[in-house]
């Protein structure tokens, strides 16, 4: 069996087109590339606003394999299907069922491609109502073998009655893993702090997406208190952060 890294080779080529279509006809401005963790364990948060297009950014952005904690329905095609019906009608009201229709074609080698793939380069599902707990403890195997995770916060949209439209609350998910390896095998992961803005813009509306990525953040350097309070330390420091970096990227 090919291992997931073998499989992503295989169908790169394939990647590049499907995540041209995904943010077609946008441009994007990418900013500290070179804080970017090019080996050895690595989780990159940011906030995620752009449904689909924001996977489509950090595979044409992240200059290594990556492996992303996704949305479960993706891994579903019939699902999946109803997964981007939703974002046209959020964005477009009833006329997104039209476009749907009209698109059907493209959407349909889009949504097949992603849910035939996802699961062989290593994708981890997520029950985004349910319980993270196993998704954890995978992602924590993951980074022992020294791989990239992603852990986009949000769930592919801005909110606009939040205090940050752009920039969900973060949730303790990567907190909580980056204590675990701490405590438990003593090596402080790197964690890379990465904002995007622009990808909430509706498909096939020209614009510019700017990624804007920080250096990586230790949870080593807010230790202390007991775990709650590092944790939530930790969780706190990295929403910050990302904050930070979409505000100073809406300047350029």
């Amino acid at each position: 069996m090919a291992t997931f890294e073998e499989e992503f080779k295989r169908i790169e080529k394939s990647i590049d087109r499907v995540t041209r279509s995904f943010i077609f006809p946008k441009k994007i401005d990418l900013r500290g590339g070179e804080n970017f963790v090019q080996e050895g364990p690595n989780i990159i948060i940011g906030n995620h606003i752009g449904s689909y297009k924001d996977v489509a950014i950090m595979l044409r952005t992240v200059p290594r394999m990556i492996f992303f904690t996704a949305n479960k329905m993706i891994f579903d095609k019939k699902e999946a299907s109803e997964l981007v019906l939703r974002h046209l009608h959020r964005h477009m009201g009833k006329f997104g069922g039209f476009v749907h229709l009209i698109l059907i074609p493209l959407y349909s080698y889009m949504v097949h491609f992603v849910s035939g793939h996802v699961a062989k380069i290593g994708s981890i599902p997520v029950d985004i109502y349910g319980s993270k707990r196993e998704s954890i403890l995978k992602c924590q195997d993951y980074l022992r073998k020294g791989r990239a995770i992603i852990a986009l916060q949000g769930r592919g949209r801005v909110h606009p009655k939040d205090p940050n439209p752009y920039v969900k609350s973060f949730r303790r998910g990567v907190s909580i893993m980056a204590y675990n390896l701490f405590k438990q095998e003593g090596f402080a992961v790197p964690v890379t702090p990465m904002s995007i803005f622009g990808t909430h813009i509706m498909w096939g509306v020209p614009a510019t997406i700017k990624v804007n990525v920080g250096k990586p953040l230790y949870i080593r350097d807010y230790w202390g208190g007991g775990e709650v309070e590092t944790v939530e330390k930790f969780r706190a420091a990295l929403e910050r952060r990302v904050s930070g970096l979409l505000y100073e990227s809406l300047s350029w």
